[in-house]
């Protein structure tokens, strides 16, 4: 384990499953092990019920390995604990019901100019996560190998983005997953999450480790790092067993897993 680390906190799509998929139970077990050595967090842009059925389902916990492990759904703008034999929302900040209703308008329109709004679908194209709106093109439970395929370089996603972004200046737009654009209100991203989960916990930037798939410059985890957090990154969920395992210290042969440099802040 990583001297300094007090908690590790994983991204959840792309990082510890597949896109919308359940966690495999290689993982499901390597995170058992991991909460019973200290305190996990999940922050996604997902909302709580993608945690239920991805991760708490699969998830054998004990009362006493839940309460070691914290959720963040939509980006840390709603933050759970199991506490009193359940999970209890610590906070939960959505968007107003005016905001949420010119974000649909907006996305509806910008996906539909820029020949973005497909005709078949799996799964609702926009949905109501309460504290932040998300369009998903293909829809939310659209098959990863198609989502991989639809916008590989990004330009899609980058043309709703801006589209977005003019039309809606009071609230934060932000390219999510592979086919999805998140809104929130301003200056929500995960680094917003990661704060309020130091400040509950007492902890500075150094005590946490982040692992993710997207944390380069653009991608949804690149906030959490731009804050100084030592940080990971992994291309999928086998990736993120070995970071585990090497955590743990199961694999003395393999190479500690290369932190990205934290940047400079000041």
């Amino acid at each position: 384990m990583v001297p300094s680390t007090r908690i590790v906190v994983f991204d959840l799509d792309d990082t510890l499953a597949l896109s919308k998929a359940k966690i495999e139970p290689r993982m499901a077990q390597r995170l058992l092990r991991l909460l019973a050595e200290k305190p996990v967090c999940i922050i996604s842009g997902g909302r709580y019920e993608q945690f239920q059925a991805q991760v708490l389902e699969e998830l054998p916990l004990t009362p006493e390995l839940a309460g070691r492990l914290h959720l963040m759904p939509t980006c840390g703008t709603r933050y759970l604990r199991w506490e009193n034999g359940a999970w209890q929302d610590i906070y939960c900040e959505n968007l107003a019901e005016d905001e949420k209703a010119l974000i649909v308008k907006v996305l509806t329109e910008g996906a539909k100019s820029l020949g973005l709004w497909a005709e078949h679908t799996w799964g609702d194209i926009i949905e109501d996560r309460g504290s932040q709106v998300t369009f998903s093109a293909l829809g939310q439970q659209a098959p990863h190998q198609e989502k991989a395929a639809w916008d590989p370089d990004g330009t899609r996603r980058r043309a709703l983005w801006e589209y977005a972004s003019a039309r809606l200046p009071d609230l934060e737009v932000r390219s999510g997953g592979s086919t999805s654009i998140d809104v929130t209100k301003k200056g929500i991203d995960k680094a917003y999450g990661m704060r309020r989960l130091l400040d509950f916990l007492d902890l500075r930037v150094e005590d946490v480790l982040f692992v993710g798939d997207r944390l380069d410059e653009g991608g949804n985890d690149y906030p959490v790092r731009a804050m100084g957090v030592p940080s990971i990154a992994v291309t999928g969920w086998e990736q993120t067993v070995d970071v585990i395992d090497t955590l743990l210290g199961d694999h003395l042969d393999r190479p500690v897993p290369s932190l990205l440099e934290p940047l400079d802040v000041r």
